[in-house]
């Protein structure tokens, strides 16, 4: 389902614990990280989507979470064209994202990565709010920032991030979903944050 410009609907999703940590999850087979995130169906409101999302890709049902907040409008990312299937290059441009804050009511126990026979995610752990975008695949980070910029005004204190420079590192150096991104390999990796990443990580199994 494309609107007119060629964007999918999609939701994203921050989810918060009680120390207003964010839940992050590894990729399977992969070393990038991100938020759980999926398509809109046709019928389906971006709330109702976004429950579904939540439960697929974390296993984590609707009483476990309550909602902060969302994103007033749609954020978008362009996809890079070798990212694109053949058959729909020239129509899908990428997409465009309601993310939404949660507020975790459950416990880490009920979080399941095997619920579906497609996982999306083999790892997951609690990582302070200015998640580090050096392992976000590349044209996704811009939207990652955006959405953690407007979400954070929810959140009484407003989160700081640790490294004073986090915003000119990143919002500096993103790429704007032009098709210019590095795709090929590994996302980049930085000793101070793929590293940090990885630590204490809790395993699908």
């Amino acid at each position: 389902m494309l609107d007119r410009e060629g964007y999918r609907p999609n939701v994203g999703i921050i989810l918060l614990n009680t120390n207003n940590e964010v839940w992050w999850g590894k990729r399977v087979r992969e070393q990038s990280w991100q938020f759980p995130q999926g398509g809109i169906k046709y019928g389906e409101t971006p709330e109702q989507a976004m429950y579904r999302e939540l439960q697929e890709e974390t296993g984590l049902r609707q009483e476990h979470v309550k909602v902060v907040g969302r994103t007033r409008n749609w954020l978008r990312y362009e996809v890079p064209p070798h990212f694109i299937r053949r058959e729909i290059r020239g129509h899908y441009r990428g997409q465009k994202q309601i993310w939404f804050l949660l507020r975790m009511l459950g416990r880490d126990t009920d979080i399941n990565l095997k619920l579906t026979n497609t996982p999306e995610f083999d790892a997951w752990r609690w990582h302070q709010y200015w998640v580090p975008l050096d392992v976000v695949i590349e044209f996704k980070r811009d939207v990652y920032l955006k959405a953690l910029q407007e979400l954070s005004r929810f959140l009484n204190p407003t989160p700081k991030p640790d490294n004073q420079q986090y915003f000119k590192l990143y919002a500096g150096n993103l790429s704007r979903g032009t098709g210019r991104e590095r795709t090929s390999g590994p996302p980049r990796k930085r000793e101070d944050t793929e590293s940090g990443a990885n630590s204490n990580a809790k395993n699908i199994s």
